[in-house]
């Protein structure tokens, strides 16, 4: 049907065949995408909302299938965004098709951790764990409320960024705390399992997963991981989404010296320390001036503390990796993703130079189109560049996860 917008009318292609709507709630954006209900990582809807502090917003939306596009500006901040994707797609007869949302979670906890259909039991289980990501878990759970109160009797599953880390050995998740708090839950989770997840599985497919390899998600927010036979064995990230390497704004880890001094004698609160760690450091902090690494590479000729940022977090990244290769004992494949890895020939060449000790050599050439595989010819080890899809990843688990009520004729409750 046609959409009103203030730029014109939008005709969205009608849509008969039941469907799987995928949420990925950010921070600043609301991603969607409508999947078939049987297979397929193509959606045949997508967009995203954009949004801020304020209720003004950008909606950008793709109808694949009737190859139109359509971008306005929203009424929405981050409460409104999905009830407003909700009723844009009502009015657009898509949500009629809709037989069941998967949602993105950033964390589930010490007992949540395969993707799972959300009750009650479920939704109070997340609640608890809230503690651990309170700048992520708030607005997601909104998000799975909104349906509930849009749509009562929908089937929703919640997807995991903890779950592909839910093997790592037990030596890999222990801080070096009381034994009291680890049994409490305070261990190292890992996140963007979603898009190592997909990554890993798009290898396998292909037949191009060897034992050991190292995924870079690199991106506002910032990870590695290593792998052996498509399993995590170790991650940057830790306890929370803040840990690791430096990010966009991220600090990554710290000495908890660090906290404590700021806390006791830099007259610091909790809440300036959060900032600090949270949303004004990492790059924004060492550059002062952007958290953007392709803002940052274009200053870094002229501006030393640009340069300098860039310098730290492509140096860290080095070391993650090459630490990983200790674990693995070697590496056969290293990996990039993420905005930024699957991007930035520059930082791939940065990151990438030094580590020949390890087999690793890139071809300049492919590096700078973004080739499929970057590595040269005579390099032992293989390189390469995928493009995640975390999206497409939630769709595979919410399929699997209604498909027994499907099969059996009934509805998803």
């Amino acid at each position: 049907m046609a959409v009103e917008s203030p730029a014109g009318r939008f005709d969205v292609t009608a849509n008969d065949e039941q469907s799987i709507l995928v949420l990925n709630v950010g921070s600043s954006t609301l991603k969607f995408g409508m999947f078939p209900i049987e297979e397929g990582d193509e959606p045949f809807l997508h967009g995203v909302l954009e949004y801020g502090e304020s209720a003004a917003g950008q909606f950008r939306v793709v109808d694949t299938r009737g190859t139109k596009s359509e971008s306005r500006e929203v009424k929405a901040d981050r409460g409104s965004a999905v009830p407003e994707l909700l009723r844009y797609l009502d009015s657009a007869s898509q949500f009629g098709s809709v037989r069941a949302v998967g949602h993105r979670l950033v964390h589930g906890g010490s007992k949540l951790r395969d993707p799972v259909r959300i009750d009650a039991r479920v939704r109070a289980l997340l609640e608890e764990v809230v503690p651990l990501a309170p700048d992520h878990l708030p607005t997601e759970l909104r998000a799975i409320d909104d349906v509930s109160r849009f749509s009562p009797s929908m089937s929703q599953v919640a997807c995991f960024d903890t779950a592909f880390h839910s093997e790592m050995p037990r030596v890999a998740r222990l801080f070096g705390l009381p034994r009291s708090l680890s049994e409490s839950g305070v261990v190292r989770y890992g996140f963007h399992g979603l898009s190592y997840e997909y990554v890993a599985d798009t290898l396998s497919r292909h037949g191009d997963l060897p034992a050991r390899t190292i995924i870079a998600h690199l991106g506002s927010g910032a990870s590695i991981a290593a792998l052996r036979d498509g399993i995590s064995v170790d991650t940057s990230m830790g306890l929370t989404p803040t840990g690791g390497m430096v990010m966009s704004t991220r600090s990554g880890d710290l000495d908890p010296g660090v906290v404590l001094y700021l806390l006791r004698s830099a007259g610091l609160s909790a809440d300036d320390v959060d900032d600090a760690v949270k949303r004004s450091g990492g790059l924004l902090g060492i550059s002062g001036s952007s958290s953007d690494v392709r803002e940052l590479l274009a200053a870094s000729s002229t501006d030393p503390r640009a340069e300098e940022a860039i310098a730290v977090f492509c140096y860290q990244a080095k070391k993650l990796i090459g630490a990983y290769a200790a674990v693995l004992d070697g590496i056969d494949a290293l990996v990039f993703t993420g905005g930024i890895g699957e991007r930035s020939d520059a930082v791939r060449g940065r990151i990438c130079k030094g580590l020949g000790y390890l087999g690793l050599e890139l071809d300049a050439k492919l590096n700078r189109e973004g080739a499929p595989r970057i590595s040269a010819t005579r390099s032992k080890v293989a390189v390469r560049t995928i493009r995640t899809n975390e999206e497409a990843m939630i769709a595979r688990h919410t399929r699997t996860a209604i498909e027994g009520a499907l099969g059996a004729g009934k509805a998803p409750v």
